[in-house]
């Protein structure tokens, strides 16, 4: 006790030039003893990192925990392999559409601010469901990202479902299970029977998502006319809000021709 009852306090503090090797010359100052303060720069760089290192941690542990939850992403084992990279295109509007998976997987740092949307236009077996799935790996595993694929009929029945007595999940859960994946797949649009509770779900589901700025890739076999009839012009809108753009898979289906371009779905 009495050694550290004699190391001397100095108000105000000493102060001396020092030298980092990385930020240059800087001041050092001591306020006990001979204990200089080492370079406020450095320390500075290095309480920024530790709490980017802590807030990626707790994401992944927030991401990791939401896949053990829903599984593969949701994704069907038929579709695991899809990857962009395997995607064959012949025809100049599937390279368009390639190129535009390449991009939307690439850019998604900045697509995840932003909340830009697609939606994918065209007749069963013209690929829209490799791109997406694609887009849905690659965005998973260079971006850290927390993927969902259902199709919006499972979508809305999660929901209907909470209405039921004993309902382990209330609706408002599973609403923000939908709303949680920092981008969400949505295929079949328009299978639905288009009642108005549907659509009201698919609203609340979809707005939330806009309002959080969180990216939709929707699907749908329909032309766009009826498409946009079914999920109504509010939703549209925002799904075109931020350079959202539709895509559209014009060619014959790989089931029917049997040819490679497409690689099937």
């Amino acid at each position: 006790m009495s050694h550290i009852a004699n190391i001397e306090l100095h108000s105000p503090p000493l102060t001396k030039s020092a030298v980092c090797e990385t930020h240059g010359d800087y001041e050092s100052r001591c306020y006990l003893g001979k204990i200089w303060t080492a370079c406020p720069a450095c320390a500075d760089d290095q309480s920024k990192k530790e709490r980017t290192e802590a807030e990626a941690k707790e994401q992944a542990a927030r991401v990791e925990s939401w896949r053990r939850k829903i599984g593969e992403a949701g994704i069907p084992e038929r579709f695991r392999d899809r990857r962009i990279s395997t995607y064959a295109a012949t025809l100049p509007g599937q390279q368009r559409a390639l190129d535009f998976a390449k991009a939307y997987a690439a850019q998604f740092g900045e697509i995840r601010k932003t909340g830009r949307s697609a939606l994918f236009i065209g007749l069963p077996g013209t690929g829209k469901t490799h791109l997406a799935v694609g887009i849905g790996l690659e965005v998973m595993e260079h971006h850290g990202a927390a993927v969902l694929f259902t199709t919006v009929m499972r979508a809305v029945r999660r929901v209907k479902d909470t209405w039921g007595r004993g309902s382990r999940e209330s609706e408002s859960e599973a609403i923000a299970a939908l709303v949680f994946p920092d981008l969400l797949i949505l295929d079949e649009v328009g299978v639905q029977f288009g009642s108005d509770t549907e659509k009201l779900l698919l609203f609340d589901i979809l707005n939330e998502r806009y309002e959080k700025r969180r990216p939709t890739i929707l699907m749908s076999n329909l032309p766009i006319d009826e498409v946009v009839t079914y999920l109504g012009a509010r939703v549209f809108d925002r799904l075109r809000e931020g350079g959202g753009e539709f895509i559209s898979f014009t060619w014959e289906s790989y089931r029917k021709t049997g040819t490679h371009g497409a690689e099937g779905i």
